[in-house]
């Protein structure tokens, strides 16, 4: 048996790679041969950009680093949500796969916005250099109705 450490403690992270696992399961597999260069290959872009982003803020120690690669993470999963609904729109996702894959993007959009107001809580709070060097994690701080930028 292997230790899990690190990264793969990290709820946020865990959750968006859970999320890129399913566009590729759910989605990639069900879209028409002619969109896999075009509308398929933007979906796994955008997708996979979710949890490699945040991994590259938490490998940072850094929180202003990783709350800037929440950030991007964010984006790209808003990127993953409109391509989602232009491939609803055009017919090649269900009603039932879209909306169930659209709430799953919703409920990681608040995972996100609750990591980044944690990391700026944390940023703030604390003045010692070596919990700065270790971004320490806790679920229940995600839990917030805290509006971010």
């Amino acid at each position: 048996m292997t230790t899990i450490d690190g990264l793969q403690k990290l709820e946020t992270w865990i959750k968006s790679r859970d999320f890129a696992l399913e566009i590729y399961k759910k989605i990639i597999l069900i879209m028409p041969s002619e969109e896999k260069y075009n509308l398929s290959s933007q979906l796994r872009r955008a997708a996979t950009s979710i949890p490699a982003n945040i991994a590259e803020g938490y490998g940072r120690y850094y929180y202003q680093s990783n709350i800037q690669f929440c950030f991007i993470a964010r984006g790209s999963l808003e990127e993953t949500k409109s391509h989602l609904i232009i491939a609803h729109d055009i017919g090649y996702i269900d009603d039932r796969i879209f909306y169930e894959v659209i709430e799953k993007a919703n409920n990681l959009s608040m995972l996100i916005n609750g990591y980044i107001a944690y990391l700026r809580r944390a940023k703030h709070g604390e003045n010692d250099v070596t919990f700065q060097k270790m971004i320490k994690e806790d679920a229940e701080i995600y839990n917030t109705e805290e509006k971010l930028d």
